[in-house]
């Protein structure tokens, strides 16, 4: 297998804004912090670049003509009364966390990881699967789910994950929350309507970890 390139992380907005050498080390500025902003470069010479510019540089894209915004959460398409979900991974695979946002309220409902050696849509689909059980259970059958990853809404859809990610010591805990969610989708039934969310239209899913 090979080693994973290591990355620097930039903390714009956190408890100690700075450059971190671990996902850790940053997670422990971040993970508290309302509205934090960070991100991950390749490179320490990247960072320190970044560091000493303004984070919205690099929290969208610059092509000429885009202009399209971070969020857009008033859009009049968008339903409030909502949960949105997302994912984000360090790597392909790497290490994945996931977490679920009331849009109403922008707070983060929950929010686990980082786990390791795992993808991007194994954390969308148990984003999206954390987010049934838990509307399940606080009887709020009716509320809206947005994801902007349509292989996690088709998987739980189909009650089964077709990911191509291998087993290994380091990702056991992920294939059994798999393993986990793929029962609970089999032995459940839910009426909350799942969605996509338009990324183009709308800008990033308030889920989002700010980490493109």
């Amino acid at each position: 297998m090979a080693k994973s390139k290591k990355k620097y992380y930039v903390v714009w907005i956190g408890a100690k804004p700075g450059i971190y050498d671990s996902w850790e080390a940053c997670k422990a500025q971040v993970a508290s912090f309302p509205d934090a902003k960070y991100k991950a470069f390749g490179s320490q010479e990247e960072a320190h670049i970044a560091f000493d510019q303004k984070y919205h540089d690099h929290y969208q894209s610059k092509v000429p003509g885009n202009s399209r915004p971070k969020t857009m959460k008033d859009h009049p398409d968008i339903i409030r009364d909502s949960l949105a979900v997302d994912a984000a991974c360090s790597g392909n695979p790497g290490a994945m966390e996931y977490r679920g946002v009331d849009l109403k309220t922008g707070k983060v409902i929950f929010h686990q990881g980082p786990f390791e050696q795992a993808t991007n849509n194994v954390g969308e689909f148990l984003a999206l699967v954390h987010a049934l059980a838990l509307l399940q259970k606080t009887g709020e059958t009716n509320r809206v789910i947005y994801s902007d990853s349509k292989t996690a809404i088709s998987w739980v859809k189909a009650r089964k994950v077709k990911t191509k990610l291998e087993k290994t010591r380091e990702n056991e805990v992920v294939f059994d929350l798999i393993e986990r969610a793929s029962k609970w989708l089999k032995n459940n039934t839910w009426q909350n309507p799942i969605l996509k969310w338009e990324t183009e239209k709308w800008g990033e899913i308030p889920a989002d970890f700010g980490r493109k």
